[in-house]
């Protein structure tokens, strides 16, 4: 068993201004993704997408991060509470994004910039697509470095007190998600897009391997205590997940059978 370190949630104090661990790693996910963006496009020389390209992709991408993963927040977990006290929406420095937000914020930031630029969303979408878990890994590490999503109590060896919750050994599921939505479904979309692919077809397995591996994971996450378990003993982070998991499966068998003409 071991004991959370309980990390001070200021990495670097500069007189009154202060920067978190929580901020940091959304900088250290963003450089991540823009860093492997730049390989990928140095790796296919001959492809349509510059430099260029990646940093005005990046800039709506990080738009739709922020905006979406707080207002998903706030409607899917908390609205009652900012309801009563709404400008509390903008104390992002105090946590509160939600991942399912966030997706749909950066989906219909990429729907703007290929809509403006004239292009194929989905060949944009393909592109991120395998970039995404980059970011995931570093908001979970943000996650455990504040203390907060812990697991379930467990008796597991590698359980983990919180002593800013309770006393019990608990999964330390932030690192659960690092692993499996970062780690491994980069590696499995890295791979996956190294070859020509059908259009969607990334993006699609991103879909399926985030929400299956989410979904799985939230069976060993405490679910949050203002709301509990819903529907059927699932958690609403399982809700969510599910209908990801039934687009990605749709929209590969549709990338799968798309004509030749339109393969990627």
């Amino acid at each position: 068993m071991f004991v959370h370190p309980q990390f001070d949630p200021i990495a670097i104090s500069l007189g009154p201004l202060a920067v978190r661990w929580y901020g940091l790693m959304y900088l250290i996910g963003f450089a991540l993704i823009w860093w492997f963006g730049r390989r990928r496009i140095k790796a296919n020389p001959q492809g349509v997408w510059t430099f260029k390209d990646l940093d005005d992709v990046m800039f709506f991408g990080i738009l739709g991060t922020i905006l979406g993963g707080r207002l998903g927040y706030v409607l899917f977990y908390k609205f009652g509470d900012y309801l009563a006290v709404p400008w509390k929406i903008f104390y992002v420095w105090e946590g509160g994004m939600s991942f399912h937000g966030g997706f749909l914020g950066v989906v219909l930031a990429l729907w703007w910039f290929a809509k403006s630029r004239k292009q194929d969303w989905l060949a944009i979408t393909d592109f991120i697509a395998p970039l995404v878990p980059l970011g995931l890994a570093a908001g979970r590490i943000g996650n455990f470095i504040n203390a907060e999503l812990w697991g379930r109590p467990a008796e597991v060896p590698w359980a983990m007190v919180f002593p800013n919750v309770d006393r019990l050994a608990r999964h330390p599921s932030q690192l659960y998600e690092f692993a499996l939505e970062g780690v491994v479904l980069f590696a499995i979309l890295w791979w996956f897009s190294a070859k020509p692919r059908p259009r969607g077809a990334v993006s699609a397995l991103f879909l399926i391997g985030y929400g299956v591996f989410r979904f799985a994971v939230e069976f060993t996450r405490e679910p949050d205590d203002y709301l509990g378990l819903l529907a059927m003993g699932l958690s609403m982070g399982q809700w969510l997940s599910l209908p990801m998991i039934v687009a990605g499966i749709a929209m590969l068998a549709w990338a799968w059978r798309a004509p030749a003409g339109k393969r990627a």
